[in-house]
C-alpha cells in the first residue's frame, strides 16, 4: 500500500511541475507599471527596428517608444528570429508586446489579442514612373521581372504567371542581392520590373523618387501588433493611447518621416565667396590637423552631409553642416542650443572622426583608413563592425573596404547576414553608405584639382 502512495505522489509532483514549467504567465499592464519596464518584441527590418548613427530607430520602434514614455515606462527591446519566433516568446511571456506588425490569422485569436494600429499590406509591382509604364498585371505578358530566388516574391510571381495564362519571364536575381538591390536597380534603369511588398517599396520611394508602386499583384494582408490573451487591459490602454487625437497625428508623422517624406532634403542656395569650396573653409583648415587630413576632404564629407547648409535637418534627426546626430554631438560637447553653429559643429566632428581614427589605428594604410572611418562617420561604427566580422568569416580580408568589407556591409540588408551571431547590430541598409563613401571621395578629387 505504502509502495502505491508513493508512486501516487511521484506522478502528481511529476504531473504538477510539467503543468508549472509551461503554465503561461498572466502578465497584463498593472504589472508592467509596476515594475517600471515594457518589454517589447520585434524583429530587424527596414521599417521596424533597425540602428542607423549609433540611435535606435524605425516605424514600429518610435512609435513604441513614445508609449513607453508617456507611460513611464523604460523600454527594453528584444528582437526575434521570425514571426513565429515572435508570437512564441509573446506567448510564453518573455515579450509584453509584439512592436511588429504581425499577420492577422484566424488560428491565433485564442492566443493574441490585435492592436488597432491594423495595417494593410500586399505585395506591389515595382517600375519606373514614365507614361510607358504599365497600369495592369495582364500587361506584364512579355515582360521580365527580377525577383530574388526562394522567396514570396518569386512564389507569388509563379503563381500570378499561372493566374493569367503564362508569358511572364521571370528572372531570378543573383541570391547576393537583397530587396533593396533590386528596387534601386529599377530606378537606375539596369532592370525594369521587381516584386515588393507595399511597405518595403513605399519606404524604398523615400531613396528613389522615379519609382512607382502602385500596382497590386496579391490580395491584401491585414497585420497589426498584439498581446497574449492573458493582457486584455493592456490592449485597451495601448488602442486608447492610439485614439488619442495628439498620438494620431503622432502616428501620422512617423508614417510620414518612415513611408513619404524623401529622406534626401532640397538644397538651398548657399553663397561660398569666390575662389573658395565653401563657407568656411578657414574653419575646415582649422580643424582637419587634429585629424591629419588634407581639409578638402574634411569640406568633401561636410558637402556630402549638408550641401554646406548649418540649418539642414535630416529626415533621422542629424544636425548641421556636418550633420551630426543630437546624442554624438552631446558625447562630443554639443548642446541642443548650438549644435547648428558651424564652428561648434565642425569641432564636435573632428573630435568624433578623431575617435573614430583611433578605432581604427589597427588598419596600417591611411587612405584605408580613412574609408573605413568616412563608412563609420555616416552608418555607425557598429555596423561596420559587424561587416568587418561577417568579412573575416567569410575569407576577405577584414581591413580593405572595396571589395571585402563592403560587400558585406551591403548583405547586412539580408537576413542570413543580419541574424548571423557574430553580427551585434542587426539590419541594415548599406545601399546607402556605399553610396556616400563614393561621393565623398570623388567630390574630394574634384576638389584637389582645383589647386
Amino acid at each position: 500500500m505504502r509502495k502505491i502512495i508513493l508512486i501516487i505522489l511521484t506522478a502528481f509532483f511529476f504531473f504538477s511541475c510539467k503543468k508549472e514549467k509551461t503554465e503561461i504567465p498572466l502578465t497584463d499592464f498593472g504589472a508592467i507599471q509596476a515594475r517600471d519596464t515594457l518589454v517589447a518584441g520585434t524583429l530587424f527590418g527596414s521599417s521596424s527596428y533597425f540602428t542607423f548613427k549609433g540611435e535606435e530607430m524605425g516605424f514600429d520602434y518610435e512609435l513604441c517608444a513614445k508609449f513607453a514614455e508617456e507611460h513611464d515606462l523604460e523600454l527594453k527591446i528584444v528582437t526575434a528570429t521570425s514571426e513565429p519566433d515572435l508570437i512564441q516568446m509573446l506567448i510564453y511571456g518573455e515579450v509584453d508586446l509584439a512592436a511588429y506588425r504581425i499577420t492577422i490569422k484566424n488560428e491565433l485569436k485564442d492566443q493574441l489579442l490585435y492592436i488597432s494600429n491594423e495595417y494593410i499590406n500586399n505585395q506591389v509591382l515595382v517600375q519606373r514612373a514614365s507614361k510607358q509604364m504599365i497600369n495592369n498585371v495582364v500587361d506584364l505578358i512579355g515582360k521580365e521581372v527580377y525577383v530574388l530566388p526562394g522567396t514570396k516574391y518569386e512564389e507569388r510571381l509563379i503563381n500570378l504567371n499561372e493566374e493569367i495564362g503564362g508569358g511572364i519571364t521571370i528572372t531570378k536575381a543573383n541570391d547576393t542581392l537583397a530587396i533593396d538591390n533590386l528596387i534601386e536597380m529599377v530606378s537606375t534603369g539596369a532592370i525594369d520590373y521587381t516584386v515588393a511588398e507595399n511597405d518595403v517599396a513605399l519606404l524604398n520611394k523615400t531613396y528613389f523618387r522615379n519609382i512607382d508602386c502602385k500596382i497590386a499583384v496579391s490580395f491584401n494582408q491585414r497585420s497589426a501588433w498584439a498581446v497574449p490573451t492573458t493582457s486584455p487591459i493592456f490592449q485597451q490602454t495601448i488602442n486608447k493611447w492610439l485614439a488619442d487625437k495628439a498620438e494620431k497625428i503622432h502616428y501620422s508623422k512617423l508614417y510620414n518621416k518612415y513611408f513619404v517624406r524623401s529622406k534626401f532634403f532640397g538644397e538651398r542656395k548657399i553663397h561660398i565667396p569666390k575662389g573658395a569650396i565653401s563657407p568656411y573653409d578657414k574653419l575646415f583648415k582649422k580643424y582637419a590637423e587634429r585629424l591629419g587630413w588634407d581639409w578638402m576632404l574634411l569640406a568633401a564629407v561636410s558637402y556630402s552631409e549638408s550641401k554646406f547648409d548649418s540649418s539642414v535637418v535630416s529626415w533621422a534627426g542629424a544636425r548641421g553642416v556636418m550633420q551630426l546626430m543630437p546624442r554624438t554631438g552631446r558625447n562630443f560637447g554639443l548642446t541642443d542650443e548650438n549644435i547648428s553653429n558651424p564652428e561648434a559643429n565642425i569641432d564636435a566632428a573632428t573630435k568624433y572622426l578623431k575617435m573614430l581614427d583611433r578605432k581604427y589605428s589597427e588598419i596600417t594604410d591611411k587612405d584605408e583608413r580613412i574609408k573605413f572611418i568616412l563608412a563609420s562617420y555616416n552608418a555607425g561604427d557598429g555596423h561596420i563592425s559587424d561587416a568587418m566580422a561577417l568579412a573575416e568569416k567569410y575569407g576577405k580580408n577584414p581591413h580593405i573596404w572595396y571589395d571585402n568589407v563592403e560587400q558585406y556591409m551591403l548583405l547586412k540588408s539580408k537576413k542570413e547576414y543580419y541574424a548571423d551571431p557574430l553580427v551585434k547590430h542587426g539590419y541594415f541598409r548599406g545601399l546607402q553608405t556605399h553610396r556616400y563613401m563614393r561621393e565623398v571621395l570623388e567630390k574630394y578629387e574634384k576638389y584637389k584639382k582645383r589647386k
